[in-house]
């Protein structure tokens, strides 16, 4: 059993209950939250729900970075109603064009050692900082605005060794990549990883938070890295010296599980498509034609990345068969690049220069064309989430992708002939927060702006005494909340769920047929309930808790599973919706679409850990199933109210 860790350290400082034994209930004080506009407006309607006049946190701040695209009113209406609620509640809001959540965090309020929760998955960025960052669903972050704990439970820790110290032209992208070869995106659940080792040392904060940010695909809580003297300098140079504290683990510390990584050998690598897991080296995919390149999202957009790539792309030009798009993290990185002169190298190269937001990212615009090979520097290559279907969405670190933009094929830095840049972080970073506009001091006098576009959030009913349900999907291994919910050119409806509603699962809708929101309506409106089945790793990615709302909104009452992720599970949770998963993997196999599901008595089953269900086939045949029902009090108190909304 892991001891006297940097994990440990944080926990015991904020742990309001809990016995400390790995996989047990614990909840959290949180000391700062942030939420983005995506998930962010379901939030804050969430905090108005509870009858919340002002948040009881150190520090919250709104970020607008994801619906930046403003296509229709949808997204400003957003934005306008962020920025007064914001006003309203006692939170800071950080105004469309400042940068990506993650990235103006860990410049701007960033502390090692106190916790951050976040209604983004990539959220555990601020690790790399000295902070547990943790993501979570909107209706958690507005609780914990509310001045409720966080709920989890105690994780086993995972320690991971770093010695040696990078080569050239290998990157902190590389040694997440490998972190991710090992430990794969399925069966981490309920652990938290924590970097130690002589190698930590010479990995500068946006390294370290490269490597926590990306640590989300694992499925882990988060990642942390000590705060330390090289934490101490990068806050220095933000100006922000005197929240600096020293967090190391101790010299006895043991982990549940050590994996070594040597730097030294660490080579390029790339996720190929479509999962962030299945890595091989560039090495092997040399000669690729590839015709698109987007650097930047919250993984790679630091200063020290797109210098990075300035000075590799200085004098040369982009192929003629690829198009180049950079998207700096922040304002900040943005306008230090125009000052010294990298921008301009950037844009003389053929570059494309896009907003300081997630962008392409999340399918907000630059899809690839269809057949074609296009290479980021993000942290998901999920299936359709370029915005293209049947896209090969590669994953590699910036160093690569400019070699790659500059030759056209799959090569490494190495492959230009010129000397390795050797970057130095900057004494003083440039700081201007006039785009973060503070809380009005009299936040009830604030008049909250909702044009029609703004939602409520919809209310489950409480869970009926007998599940009468019906298999409207079935999905396999890794279906993510991306594929549940897709983003793109829908996120603009986020606060309209009965319009949002008509896109879940749009992915597997066959032309001709029934959608799935079509089919479980008419599940819902026959008096009935829908059940959703899936494989291993369901509802993996993205903390988007509309991936639970529009399945509620739509009917669903359960959700059957081999393993469900732990953000999405939690949201389902919170809305009403019960999870569930296999006591026999081999079950899975025995379920087919419209396949009935009852669980008589089910308000008395939800309090067992074990639930047994009758599925009925089409020919009459009735298959027992056994199902785990591993949820603690609290989440049994939450299902059965039909969701966290309903209890007062």
């Amino acid at each position: 059993m892991a001891k006297n860790t940097v994990i440990q350290k944080i926990l015991a400082n904020h742990l309001v209950s809990g016995s400390g034994i790995p996989g047990e209930p614990a909840a959290i004080r949180i000391d700062q939250t942030l939420t983005q506009d995506a998930t962010g407006t379901m939030a804050y309607l969430e905090l108005e729900a509870m009858g919340i006049d002002k948040v009881k946190t150190e520090l919250s701040v709104s970020y607008v970075d994801h619906n930046m695209m403003q296509n229709g009113p949808e997204n400003r209406n957003d934005h306008l109603y962020l920025q007064t609620v914001a006003a309203s509640k006692g939170v800071t809001f950080s105004r469309p064009g400042n940068g990506i959540c993650h990235q103006v965090h860990l410049e701007r309020f960033g502390v090692p050692g106190k916790t951050l929760l976040g209604s983004d998955s990539h959220t555990p960025t601020g690790g790399g900082i000295g902070m547990m960052a943790i993501g979570a669903g909107g209706l958690d972050v507005a609780l914990a605005m509310a001045g409720q704990p966080f709920r989890l439970a105690y994780p086993k820790i995972i320690g991971i060794k770093l010695t040696g110290r990078l080569r050239p032209w290998v990157a902190a992208k590389d040694i997440i990549l490998k972190v991710l070869s090992i430990l794969t995106t399925k069966g981490n659940v309920g652990c938290m990883v924590e970097y130690f080792g002589e190698g930590v040392e010479t990995l500068t904060v946006p390294q370290r938070a490269t490597v926590t940010n990306m640590g989300a695909e694992l499925g882990v809580t988060c990642s942390v890295f000590p705060s330390d003297e090289m934490t101490r300098r990068f806050l220095e140079a933000q100006g922000r010296g005197n929240v600096w504290v020293e967090l190391k683990a101790g010299p006895d510390a043991e982990y549940d599980k050590v994996i070594e990584i040597d730097l030294n050998a660490l080579e390029p690598m790339a996720a190929c498509p479509s999962s962030p897991d299945n890595v091989q080296p560039v090495r092997e995919l040399r000669g690729k034609k590839v015709g698109q390149v987007i650097i930047g999202s919250c993984t790679n957009s630091s200063f020290r990345d797109l210098t990075m790539v300035a000075c590799m792309l200085k004098g040369r030009k982009v192929h003629p068969d690829v198009t180049l798009a950079i998207a700096p993290g922040s304002k900040q990185v943005l306008e230090m690049l125009a000052r010294d002169g990298a921008l301009a190298d950037i844009i003389a190269a053929g570059a494309r220069i896009l907003e300081c937001g997630c962008g392409p990212c999340i399918g907000q615009g630059q899809s690839p064309a269809q057949d074609t090979i296009t290479v980021r520097t993000f942290n998901r290559n999920f299936p359709g989430r370029t915005g293209t279907k049947g896209d090969q969405a590669y994953l590699v670190s910036p160093e690569t992708a400019a070699a790659i933009a500059v030759t056209g094929e799959f090569c490494d830095g190495a492959s230009l002939n010129m000397a390795y840049p050797e970057i130095q972080e900057p004494d003083s970073f440039l700081v201007d927060d006039s785009m973060m506009i503070p809380p009005c001091a009299c936040g009830k006098d604030v008049e909250i702006i909702r044009k029609p576009t703004i939602g409520k959030p919809p209310v489950n009913t409480p869970l009926p005494e007998a599940l009468d349900g019906v298999v409207v999907i079935k999905t396999q291994d890794k279906t993510s909340t991306d594929d549940i919910m897709p983003a793109g050119i829908h996120l603009k409806h986020r606060s309209n769920i009965p319009e949002y509603a008509k896109v879940v699962f749009e992915r597997f809708n066959e032309p001709g047929k029934p959608t799935f929101a079509q089919r479980a309506a008419a599940v819902r409106d026959s008096g009935r309930h829908g059940v959703i089945v899936g494989r291993d790793s369901y509802g993996q990615g993205s903390s988007r808790e509309h991936a639970a709302i529009c399945p509620m909104y739509l009917g669903v009452k359960a959700v059957i599973a081999m393993a469900i992720e732990r953000i999405h599970a939690a949201n389902l949770v919170n809305f009403g919706i019960i999870p569930l998963t296999f006591a026999d993997r081999g079950d899975y196999d025995k379920i087919e679409v419209e396949d009935t599901v009852r669980i008589p008595n089910l308000r008395n089953a939800v309090l067992q850990k074990e639930i047994t269900a009758e599925v009925v086939k089409k020919d009459g045949q009735v298959i027992p199933v056994r199902l785990n029902c591993n949820l603690s009090d609290e989440d049994r108190k939450i299902i059965l109210a039909g969701g966290r909304l309903n209890l007062k």
